[in-house]
């Protein structure tokens, strides 16, 4: 089976993994998938993740923060699409939540969050927002 939109495939795994209180989500793996969990590290939302090769093949396994026995991650969601992308410069990077929530962009610098983008003063195409 193949799927028409991993990254998408990526942030639904991880969002019903926190709505059933599981501590670990596994998935296969991409380079694109293991940048957003290094973004999602760096910021706090999960506690670790790890990859493992089974020859050509990598699974990324991603161990879920919890809080008060509530998910860290309340919410995630897709915005740029494979049917409609959407990008945004340096000084358009959106706002998640009024600040409360980061968004996670794809630059020339690499898989970076919006406040190190900002930093930067780099743009490019709006992954997803995390809050």
């Amino acid at each position: 089976m193949s799927l028409q939109d991993p990254i998408s495939d990526m942030l639904t795994r991880i969002r019903n993994a926190g709505t059933a209180p599981l501590k670990v989500v596994a998935m296969p793996g991409s380079k694109m998938k293991i940048a957003i969990a290094e973004v999602l590290k760096k910021e706090g939302y999960i506690r670790d993740f790890s990859v493992a090769e089974d020859g050509p093949k990598k699974t990324l396994s991603i161990d879920l923060k919890y809080y008060d026995k509530k998910p860290v991650i309340s919410g995630i969601e897709r915005v740029s699409k494979p049917s409609r992308r959407s990008y945004c410069g340096s000084s358009e990077i959106p706002k998640v939540r009024n600040g409360l929530g980061i968004v996670i962009l794809s630059t020339p610098q690499g898989v970076i969050s919006g406040r190190t983008a900002a930093a930067e003063k780099v743009g490019g195409e709006i992954l997803c927002y995390v809050w």
